[in-house]
């Protein structure tokens, strides 16, 4: 390392050691590092966020991410498909790797080809968001559009947005600007393929996304496939940047005005009502909104979660020595308790309200961020805060320090995801836990085979069968709500894809032109001739199916033997319901010619307009 002295390293290596290879990088103090792997372990990011706070000399992009490549310089750190990129104008930000090949191929066909093209990942924490993107285009040369490709979750698009409007304000002539924000139709509550595609309480929706985007000033459109003519338009209306109007030089303090001292020390911080920040508000806002003596928040389930809540949750709570009392009657001292992940500041967040005001009538509420390697003595002083701001009697206060404490440690012990109680004191004064909701992280085990113990506590009851089933092959299969009739279609549609934010534009886009899906399928970036039988095997099963929509874009994934997997699940299943196809990417050309030659009742399509429209034709007829 020493003679290297490299100046961006990539990491290929899988989920369960990936934190400890980024950790050597930025220990090595190398500027640039790309972490590709998926389902890195929650805990695991936590601590290289805590890591990147400390220090000043590396960027990170990912993990969950398919790198970033510039066609102009001719550099690549990851996996984007080379064939689909051309040297061009065009700066392109995403979070969904498949989502971007799409945006890269339709500007490419439209001959504005790409400067830059950063794939920042879907992961739950990100080491770079959309703004430090956006900063990067505004001051390149070569780029002279950019497109920002955002999903559900998190609160990165709101900070892009906000960031648009200010840099709108700050310059005459600026860069036109288009985007696109997928998974209006995400079922709350579950995990959408990626690990950080689910929205908790606090967060915006996709439609809410797209809004602020929208009145920043950004273009918006439903799908990737129309960014190349769309942004070509906007190019030749925009005029030539005036060499008198300079880019300001003046530090965008906006972007971090949610983000104070504290949390950039790594120090556990409370959050005195009184101080709170907008976004903060929000989110404690909608907490004390709901009835009393009742917590509704979001628990998140799929493939990064295990969810328990019941008997389950009592035996987990009793282990860790925290006093449960499932049937204590409710009592005016209720402290309606949230752990959780913040995702703005890479943390974790303990939120606390109480269910009574004080005596002044005024509702108390606090919040302690922490982080994972914080030291005994800084979380005592986080949780005496804690105390205060809630405005506890004094004689609470040794129990209450006692069972935070052990909560605490008991969440990061787990690698939990979320809890959610009650803590009620009882007639000595100690505080028990009813009505839990205990979440865990699911990576921990299927990454780094940690926590067996909590995995052996799941049952057959605990999921959903044909689920279950899709997920034994790296598949994520969601039944989306309803009985199918909207309209005068009168059925529904049934999708398989790859990659995470194409299945979830997909099912936005069908439904937005009149169609109703039946699922959200994701074979990921397994899809194999093996996966996509399985995806069909387990699509049948549902009795409202009655048309079958593939939508394959193909980066690594070669289209020739997707086409080949669909005959091959076509023959052996006995399929008798209409198949459209529609295959993009590498090899496509062979896999639509292989389709429209196999004498089955399959079409196949390169244009997404047209199979839509073919899809929704065949599922009316129904």
């Amino acid at each position: 390392m020493e003679q290297l002295k490299p100046d961006a390293t990539a990491v290929y290596v899988a989920a369960g050691q990936a934190a400890g290879a980024i950790g050597e990088a930025i220990e090595a103090e190398i500027p640039l590092v790309v972490a590709v792997a998926e389902h890195i372990p929650l805990h695991d990011m936590l601590r290289i966020h805590s890591m990147l706070r400390t220090q000043a000399k590396t960027r990170l992009v990912g993990p969950n991410a398919p790198g970033i490549i510039s066609p102009i310089g001719r550099c690549r750190i990851g996996f984007p498909p080379i064939p689909f990129f051309a040297a061009g104008s065009v700066g392109i930000v995403a979070k969904s790797g498949t989502l971007s090949y799409e945006t890269v191929a339709s500007t490419t066909r439209a001959g504005i080809g790409q400067s830059l093209v950063i794939g920042i990942g879907g992961d739950v924490l990100p080491g770079t968001n959309f703004v430090d993107a956006l900063t990067v285009f505004e001051h390149d040369e070569a780029t002279k559009g950019i497109i920002i490709v955002g999903e559900v979750g998190g609160f990165a698009e709101a900070q892009a947005a906000e960031w648009v409007k200010q840099y709108r304000k700050r310059n005459a002539n600026p860069k036109p600007i288009m985007g696109l924000v997928t998974g209006n139709l995400a079922v709350p509550g579950r995990v959408m393929g990626h690990a950080g595609a689910f929205a908790v309480q606090g967060e915006e929706k996709a439609a809410e996304k797209i809004r602020l985007l929208e009145d920043a000033g950004v273009v918006m459109t439903d799908h990737p496939a129309k960014f190349g003519m769309v942004m070509k338009e906007l190019l030749e209306a925009t005029p030539l940047p005036d060499p008198k109007n300079k880019y300001s030089d003046a530090p965008d303090t906006h972007i971090n005005e949610n983000i104070d001292i504290y949390a950039r020390r790594g120090e556990p911080q409370r959050v005195h009502p009184k101080q709170q920040t907008h976004s903060q508000k929000r989110s404690l806002h909608n907490y004390a909104r709901r009835p009393r003596h009742t917590i509704n928040h979001t628990v998140c389930q799929g493939r990064r979660n295990i969810s328990f809540k019941g008997s389950k949750t009592l035996t987990l709570l009793k282990k860790a020595g925290i006093p449960v009392a499932p049937d204590l009657a409710s009592t005016e001292e209720q402290l309606m308790t949230v752990i959780e992940v913040d995702r703005m500041r890479n943390q974790l967040r303990l939120q606390m309200i109480r269910s009574s005001p004080n005596e002044n009538g005024r509702e108390c509420e606090g919040a302690l961020y922490f982080n994972v390697s914080d030291s005994s003595q800084s979380m005592v002083m986080g949780i005496h805060r804690l105390f205060e701001d809630l405005e506890l009697r004094p004689e609470c206060q040794d129990n209450f320090q006692t069972t935070i404490d052990s909560l605490i440690r008991f969440f990061i012990e787990t690698e939990a995801s979320s809890f959610e109680l009650q803590l009620v004191p009882d007639k000595a004064q100690r505080f028990t836990a009813q009505n839990a909701i205990l979440s865990f992280d699911d990576a921990a085990y299927r990454s780094a085979g940690r926590h067996k113990d909590i995995q052996a506590l799941q049952t057959a009851e605990d999921g959903i069968p044909e689920e279950v089933e899709a997920e034994k092959d790296g598949i994520v299969y969601i039944k989306l709500p309803g009985n199918g009739n909207i309209g005068s279609l009168g059925t529904s549609i049934p999708i398989t894809f790859n990659g995470a934010g194409l299945a979830m534009n997909t099912v936005d886009a069908l439904t937005q032109r009149g169609g109703h899906c039946a699922n959200f399928l994701d074979t990921g970036g397994k899809a194999t001739r093996e996966t996509v039988k399985t995806s069909f095997r387990v699509i049948l099963k549902d009795p409202r199916v009655t048309t079958i929509f593939v939508n394959i874009f193909g980066g690594l994934t070669l289209c020739d033997m997707i086409a080949e997997g669909i005959l091959l699940a076509y023959r052996d299943l006995g399929i008798e319901l209409p198949v459209v196809v529609r295959l993009r990417g590498t090899n496509e050309k062979e896999g639509q010619r292989m389709i429209a030659e196999s004498g089955l009742p399959l079409r196949a399509f390169d244009d997404f307009e047209e199979a839509a429209a073919a899809v929704i034709e065949l599922a009316g007829r129904s």
